[in-house]
C-alpha cells in the first residue's frame, strides 16, 4: 500500500467510515439549512408583501452605492496590506537583528489589536488629541493594519518554507540578499501561499463589514437603515439576505480570479521551462536545485 507524506493511505474499513460520516455530516448540514427555510417560509418572510421594496429602483440604486463603497475600502485595503505584508516579512527576514526585531514587535502587535478596536481608535480616538479622520480611511487603515501583519507572516512563512539550496544557488552565482529575495524566494513564496493569501483577502471583504459600527456607508449599514425603515415595511431580513448574496457572490468571484492568476502562473512558459531544463540538466545540488538554472529563470 502506497503512503502519503502526511498520512497513511486509509484502508477499505477507514474509506466506508469516513463516506458515512460524510453522507450524515451533509444530511445535518441540509436538515439545519431546511429548517431555517422552512422557518422562514412559515413567518412569511418570502411574501410578496415583504419584498415590496425591491421593486424600487431608488433602492437598489442604494445597494449599488453601498456596493461601490465596500469594494473601494476593500480595493484600498487590499493593496496596502498586500505592501505592508511584503515590507514586514522582508524586514522579519533580513539578517541584521536590529531591522528584524523592531519589526517583529510591530508585526505582532498588530496582529494582536483586533480590527474593531483599531477602528475604534482611529475613528472616535484620534479625535481626542485634535485629529479628525474620516471613516472611510479608519476602515482602511485598521484593515491594512491587521490584514498586512497577518499577510507577513504568511509570506515569511512561505519563504523559509523553502529548500535551503533555494537561497544557496543565488549566492553562489554572486546574488546580494536583496536579488536572492526578490528574483528566487518571493516569487516562489507567493505561487505556494497564493491559496492563504487570497483567503485572507477574503477576510478582508467580509471585515470591511465591520465599518457600520462607525458609520461607514457600506452594505451592513445600509442594510440596517433600509430594514428598519418603515416606508417599505421594516424589512430587515430580506435586505440581510440580499447584502448576504452580495457578499457571497464578491468572495466567489474573488476566489475565481485568484484560481485564474495561479493557473496562469502555473503555466508561465518561464516556469515549465525551468522545471524541463531541472529534470533534464544533471548539474543540481543533492536537494535537486539548480544553481545556474534558477538564476537565469529568476522564479
Amino acid at each position: 500500500m502506497s503512503g502519503s507524506v502526511l498520512y497513511d493511505v486509509p484502508g477499505p474499513r477507514a474509506i466506508a467510515r469516513n463516506r458515512v460520516i460524510g453522507v450524515i455530516t451533509i444530511a445535518v448540514v441540509v436538515a439545519i439549512i431546511g429548517f431555517f427555510v422552512w422557518r422562514l417560509i412559515a413567518t412569511g418572510q418570502f411574501s410578496a408583501q415583504k419584498w415590496i421594496g425591491f421593486t424600487y429602483t431608488r433602492i437598489w440604486e442604494q445597494i449599488a452605492m453601498a456596493t461601490l463603497r465596500t469594494l473601494a475600502a476593500f480595493g484600498a485595503a487590499a493593496v496596502g496590506a498586500l505592501i505592508l505584508g511584503f515590507v514586514l516579512a522582508i524586514g522579519r527576514l533580513s539578517d541584521r537583528a536590529w531591522i528584524r526585531w523592531p519589526v517583529t514587535a510591530i508585526t505582532e502587535f498588530l496582529r494582536a489589536v483586533p480590527v474593531l478596536v483599531m477602528m475604534f481608535l482611529l475613528y472616535y480616538g484620534l479625535p481626542v488629541i485634535g485629529v479628525d479622520m474620516p471613516s472611510y480611511w479608519a476602515v482602511v487603515i485598521a484593515l491594512i493594519a491587521y490584514n498586512g501583519s497577518v499577510l507577513a507572516e504568511v509570506i515569511r512563512a512561505g519563504v523559509e518554507s523553502l529548500p535551503r539550496g533555494q537561497g544557496e544557488a543565488g549566492y553562489s552565482i554572486g546574488l546580494r540578499k536583496s536579488g536572492v529575495m526578490r528574483l528566487i524566494l518571493l516569487p516562489q513564496a507567493i505561487r505556494a501561499m497564493m491559496p492563504v493569501i487570497i483567503s485572507q483577502l477574503v477576510v478582508t471583504l467580509k471585515d470591511t463589514a465591520l465599518g457600520f459600527i462607525i458609520t461607514y456607508e457600506e452594505l451592513l449599514l445600509l442594510a440596517k437603515q433600509l430594514g428598519a425603515a418603515n416606508t417599505i415595511g421594516r424589512p430587515i431580513v430580506q435586505m440581510t439576505m440580499v447584502v448576504a448574496v452580495i457578499y457571497i457572490g464578491m468572495c466567489l468571484l474573488l476566489s475565481l480570479l485568484a484560481r485564474v492568476a495561479e493557473k496562469r502562473m502555473s503555466r508561465s512558459p518561464k516556469v515549465q521551462g525551468a522545471a524541463r531544463k531541472l529534470e533534464e540538466d544533471p548539474r543540481r545540488h543533492d536537494d535537486g536545485t539548480d544553481t545556474e538554472l534558477i538564476a537565469q529563470q529568476r522564479l
